[in-house]
């Protein structure tokens, strides 16, 4: 029984762990190739490569899995089957009927909902309660291959895309322990999805981590919690670059607490617990945030030194506030 792995993030590591853990052959693991990372730019090995390399796997790190030398590489490797989890680029038709056991996809939703690349995190910022993982066997089109197995796994108010990576990572792990003894018998059943039920999670733009005032108090803390501690949420203060990494909980606004009581945007409060800042709907009480040219740190902290005074609005950027944190 030969597996080939294919992936890349910390998502993906406890699945190729288990496959190892409980003796199953893996001939080769397939991720993405290093990329430079960080303000230096430093050239960074994916996860999953760290962990294969670690377990004396070969590694192969295609650009292009679509190009031929990909697939000839991966078809000397014999495979019977090949699982995935958050590879990162879709598998061409050779490459899908290269293992006489098909190929298998672990996936952090619960399809049909939230096909793509960027599942976790927009269940977060969409405001979902549940989620979970979904093994299916995988087919040409983004995420439309017929369902072996599934398990659900709450959302709390508390849970970042962090915090929610490691639950459906090690869900997922569990998951594939559980489905592959029937794939490789011959005994596992699958169910077609039902296609027009099918909502979508596009990889995050800039423009998704950029906060709208507009919006709720509720809706923008589902927005930080769902981009932390990747990219993190931003907005802007005094033109410059503000990051901002965690909120308190909102408490619902209580009658006609809106925008018109001050200017989307504004300072309410600058002090105790963080900065209080007025939404479309309600206060928010940013907790952790990360200044222009600073670390990210408390606000409580930050407020120690800065002069942030109420009614300073978070508004546009300056003409030179381009750069990266």
């Amino acid at each position: 029984m030969r597996i080939v792995f294919m992936g890349t993030p910390e998502f993906a590591v406890p699945s190729l762990q288990l496959l190892i853990n409980k003796g199953y052959e893996v001939v080769a693991v397939v991720t993405q190739p290093d990329r430079p990372k960080g303000r230096k730019r430093t050239l960074t090995p994916p996860p999953v490569k760290e962990a294969a390399l670690a377990l004396g796997l070969p590694v192969l790190q295609p650009e292009r899995m679509r190009s031929s030398e990909a697939a000839q590489a991966l078809a000397q490797y014999r495979p019977d089957l090949i699982v995935t989890a958050a590879y990162g680029q879709i598998l061409p038709k050779g490459v899908l009927e290269l293992p006489r056991l098909g190929c298998i996809n672990v996936h952090g939703s619960l399809l049909p909902r939230y096909r793509g690349g960027a599942p976790i995190q927009r269940a977060i910022i969409n405001g979902e309660t549940v989620t979970g993982v979904t093994i299916m066997y995988m087919a040409e089109g983004l995420d439309t291959g017929d369902m072996i197995s599934k398990v659900e796994v709450a959302i709390t108010d508390e849970d970042t895309s962090g915090s929610l990576f490691e639950k459906l990572s090690a869900a997922g792990a569990e998951l594939l322990e559980q489905t592959l003894p029937g794939i490789i018998s011959g005994v596992a059943t699958a169910t077609e999805q039902q296609h027009e039920l099918a909502t979508y999670a596009p990889n995050l733009s800039r423009e998704d981590e950029r906060i709208d005032w507009a919006k709720s108090a509720r809706q923008i803390y589902n927005q930080v919690r769902g981009l932390s501690p990747m990219a993190g949420a931003f907005t802007y203060l005094n033109g410059e670059l503000f990051k901002v990494w965690a909120c308190a909980k909102p408490v619902e606004p209580a009658g006609a607490d809106s925008a018109a009581a001050a200017r989307l945007g504004t300072v309410r409060e600058a002090g105790g617990a963080g900065i209080t800042v007025q939404t479309g709907e309600g206060v928010l009480v940013l907790t952790q945030i990360q200044p222009a040219g600073k670390k990210a740190m408390s606000a409580a902290e930050w407020l120690k030194g800065s002069r942030l005074a109420e009614g300073t609005v978070f508004g546009e950027a300056s003409e030179t506030s381009g750069a990266e944190l």
